[in-house]
């Protein structure tokens, strides 16, 4: 099994005194609280600061553990022979422990024992799991099926990872980052204890045309010069289908035109579809246009950075 180096835990030397462990215990609980701390992992950290101190702490554990330190080489734990489970120093067995939510090292050192000699071990909740989870923008509106697979570690050192299938809801209105808690589909728990969640991590999937603002969506909307200036009903895409837009008239490049509703659902509300418009030039023109093109810089007048002078 895995070794726990508890005076690595606190940051103390095995020869420190009861005050230095002291001090050092309530220095990293107060670190690693996960009610206050903005550490990685701080959860798991505290924990194992925990349960450092529950063994330092104590002078008959301290003892114990000293004594079988030297087996753990490598960060694994090998007993010496004749070791019992849960004997103190000088061969007296241990039964004034409460169990409580700690390592396999912690429990098979210092658990008690049950009668007829086995060692009672309490159970163990499974630790919660992660996935993520990538959907379309279009998936969003409405509440949809999918089916997930993925895989979870098994309880022992050496056991084979379990692979597990599950058919579920995502709601709509759901957004980039959302966590979505599935009770009971985590890592099975130790002991008979119960098994840990599931969490699915939303991930919308870039789309090619629509930007996310929010609820709100942002899609370019390209207009010839002609358009621009003289206005234009064009055919616009939506999330839910194609819609026919009016173009007023002198639009400029830069300027929206709010589609009202045909944004993204979430608990605020509907968003809306704002078309950003982007003047674009034909690629080509040939003698006909450019003689146009003449005209029209003749007869407008118009100096487009006349606010520079």
């Amino acid at each position: 099994m895995d070794f726990k180096d508890y005076y690595a835990a606190l940051g103390v030397e095995p020869t420190a005194d009861i005050k230095t462990i002291k001090t050092a215990y309530r220095r990293l609980a107060r670190k690693y609280h996960p009610d206050v701390s903005t550490e990685a992992n701080a959860e798991a950290k505290f924990k194992d600061v925990a349960e450092a101190y529950e063994v330092l702490k104590d002078t008959a554990r301290r003892a114990e553990y000293d004594e079988l330190r030297k087996y753990g080489q490598g960060g694994r734990f090998e007993a010496p022979p004749g070791w019992q489970p849960g004997q103190r120093a000088g061969g007296q067995t241990q039964t004034d422990f409460e169990p409580r939510d700690y390592s396999d090292f912690f429990e098979s050192v210092f658990g008690g024992q049950a009668r007829g000699g086995q060692r009672a071990r309490a159970p163990r909740r499974g630790q919660d799991a992660e996935i993520e989870v990538a959907i379309f923008l279009e998936e969003t509106l409405e509440e949809h099926q999918r089916t997930i697979s993925y895989q979870l570690s098994s309880p022992g050192e050496r056991a084979a990872p379990v692979s597990k299938t599950l058919k579920v809801k995502i709601p709509a209105g759901v957004s980039d980052g959302d966590r979505i808690r599935i009770k009971g589909q985590g890592p099975a728990g130790g002991n008979g204890g119960e098994n840990g969640d599931l969490y699915l991590i939303i991930r919308i999937a870039p789309h090619p045309l629509f930007d996310i603002d929010g609820n709100n969506l942002l899609v370019t909307l390209p207009l010839a010069p002609w358009e621009a200036a003289l206005g234009a009903k064009v055919t616009l895409p939506t999330l839910t289908g194609r819609i026919t837009l009016t173009v007023p008239a002198n639009s400029q490049t830069g300027q929206h035109l709010r589609v009202k509703g045909k944004g993204l659902v979430n608990k605020q509300g509907t968003g809306d579809l704002y078309a950003l418009i982007k003047v674009v030039m034909p690629p080509q023109t040939d003698d006909r246009a450019r003689d146009l093109w003449t005209q029209l810089a003749a007869q407008c007048a118009f100096n487009p950075r006349a606010e520079w002078e």
